[in-house]
């Protein structure tokens, strides 16, 4: 019996760990870098409607745990599966943070193996534009996407 699939990717934020926390549930903020919009804050128990710039359709997120400055974790659906992803944050030296996101878990077959390769693609690119937003400003997601869409 093969092991199920599943995605861990980390990056590290040379912001304190209160920001980086705070970048991550308000939605003024993912808005920056993650998504377009969101029906509201992430608190657990909560079930919001996530907008990306590239679809025209909202996706349901089910807010399942929420820590102040260490933790979130929710449910939304991949291919009609609910998949849970998990955000845990790191506090290191110099006020800065690391960001793991898992996401778990598919099965060890073709599916499984195009999840595991389009998934851990994008939460690379959350992480790294997170990283941008927080420490330059930047929103590296405007206008990445178009040409998938043309």
């Amino acid at each position: 019996m093969s092991q199920p699939l599943e995605i861990k990717t980390g990056i590290q934020v040379q912001k304190p760990v209160t920001a980086v926390f705070e970048a991550i549930v308000d939605p003024a903020q993912m808005s920056h870098y993650f998504i377009s919009k969101s029906s509201g804050r992430i608190e657990a128990g909560k079930t919001l409607t996530w907008n990306f710039p590239e679809f025209e359709a909202g996706f349901p997120v089910r807010i399942e745990q929420v820590e102040q400055d260490k933790y979130v974790s929710f449910y939304w659906d991949v291919n009609n599966k609910p998949m849970l992803v998990e955000i845990t944050l790191t506090p290191e030296e110099n006020d800065s943070t690391v960001v793991t996101v898992t996401e778990k878990s598919q099965g060890n077959d073709e599916a499984g193996i195009q999840w595991l390769k389009s998934n851990t693609e994008g939460w690379a690119y959350f992480l790294a534009c997170m990283k941008a937003y927080l420490e330059y400003g930047i929103n590296l997601r405007k206008g990445a996407f178009t040409y998938r869409f043309k």
